[in-house]
């Protein structure tokens, strides 16, 4: 009886920890920048430590710090050193875990630029971070020590910080979701022009549910990093601009996808703001973007499809939703059958009780006849065949979706639960 009184006391004490882990217990108000390497090919990779970067304040989240928000294509786990006790996780996607799935990886070795955002640590601390393969298992770790005291942590944005504009200010960055608006091919001479169009994707963004009636959890600068040349690079037609992260079209030779590697200057521009979450904005009318959980978006600011391909892109970056629409027969080398996607917007059906099951009508045929009443074809919910690039085997929660079309005037049920979970796990006290 004795045993079984202190193994339950040590069993409370164990639980009373671990509930009552606050930011404080662990942490200081500012943010640890860790730059990494992803190196290799379709058959090995790697991570190596880059840099090691302070900045002055921590803007991402205080509470549920040891969970993670999506599962993402990898994931970050920060443990005290001490205890062993994990203080804060989060996940991501990056453009070398799309690049391995590509042709070109699997003759050539590549190294990608990947910075994340940590809570600075009291004490030392391990950080790893592991790179996940479609089938979620993991094929490259690093784990590294992280001493809060070490004198080659880089100091950043204590000056010559951005020159920058806050769009919406709704709260300190200790409540609220910072979202940066960095300019990219704009230059000194067009900086109005920058800020015109940060505040149209600023609307774009909040005339969508649910960012709309959660708009008072948020806060948007606009950051006027300038660019030596105005535009941004076009590959394929010999266009090569000095912009300010180095954007380009054409990635992986994919004409409309627009991205960047130089994801250190990124971070360098907005050294000494509070951001979590980024929207590249890039000064061209060529049509083109791209967005990566937890990395950033990248959109042009000057095409006609402009609004609906920037809250396209954030869906991806900020909620991790996946691409609805379909163009090939065959199995897309990132969505085996196999495996249910991470993504909360499409299935394989392997668990689809995980996904919007319970918003399924009873009875509901799949695949589901698409809807032709456009009244419907946004929020009838169904098992509608073709998602995550492939036309079989793969399927989407409704006949269109801003995840789909730029037609389309907002996100479907599914997918405005998904962003209002994340929104709510950021921000829920």
């Amino acid at each position: 009886m004795k045993n079984l009184f202190v193994a339950l006391i040590l069993c409370f004490c164990t639980s009373y920890s671990a509930f009552s882990q606050s930011f404080d217990d662990y942490f200081v108000d500012k943010t640890l920048r860790v730059d990494y390497l992803f190196t290799g090919d379709a058959n090995h990779q790697d991570i190596y430590l880059d840099e090691l970067c302070s900045l002055p304040r921590w803007a991402g989240r205080r509470q549920r710090l040891s969970e993670l928000p999506l599962e993402g294509n990898g994931d970050i786990t920060v443990a005290d050193k001490a205890t062993g006790t994990v203080i804060y996780r989060t996940s991501f996607s990056s453009l070398f875990q799309e690049w391995v799935s590509e042709d070109e990886a699997k003759h050539v070795k590549r190294g990608f630029e990947n910075t994340f955002l940590l809570p600075f640590p009291k004490q030392p601390v391990t950080v790893t971070v592991r790179l996940k393969d479609v089938y979620h298992k993991p094929v490259a770790s690093l784990t590294h020590e992280v001493n809060p005291g070490d004198i080659l942590i880089h100091r950043r944005g204590l000056e010559r910080i951005t020159p920058h504009r806050y769009l919406l200010e709704s709260g300190p960055a200790t409540d609220c979701i910072d979202v940066a608006i960095l300019a990219e091919g704009y230059t000194a001479a067009e900086m109005d022009v920058f800020y015109a169009d940060a505040q149209k994707a600023c609307d774009a963004l909040f005339a969508h549910e649910p960012f709309k009636h959660l708009k008072s959890r948020f806060n948007v600068v606009a950051v006027g990093s300038p660019s030596d040349d105005s535009g941004v690079s076009i590959p394929r037609e010999a266009q090569w601009k000095s912009t300010a992260v180095s954007s380009h079209f054409d990635t992986f030779y994919s004409d409309r996808y627009l991205t960047t590697r130089r994801v250190k200057d990124i971070h360098n521009w907005l050294a000494g703001i509070p951001y979590e979450h980024i929207i590249i904005l890039a000064n061209t009318d060529t049509y083109g973007g791209g967005g990566i959980y937890n990395s950033y978006t990248l959109t042009t600011a000057h095409h006609p499809m402009f609004w609906p391909v920037v809250v396209h892109e954030f869906g991806h970056s900020f909620a991790g939703l996946a691409d609805e629409y379909a163009y090939d027969e065959a199995p897309s080398a990132q969505y085996p059958y196999s495996v249910e996607p991470w993504e909360q917007n499409i299935t394989t059906l392997v668990d689809f009780d995980s996904k919007w099951k319970d918003l399924l009508p009873e009875g509901t045929p799949v695949p589901t006849p698409l809807e032709t009443d456009s009244a419907t074809i946004y929020t009838k919910v169904g098992l509608y065949e073709g998602g995550g690039y492939t036309l079989k085997g793969i399927y989407r929660p409704t006949t269109e979706c801003r995840m789909k079309i730029n037609e389309a005037p907002r996100f479907c049920p599914v997918c405005e639960r998904a962003i209002e979970r994340v929104i709510r796990f950021y921000t829920d006290k």
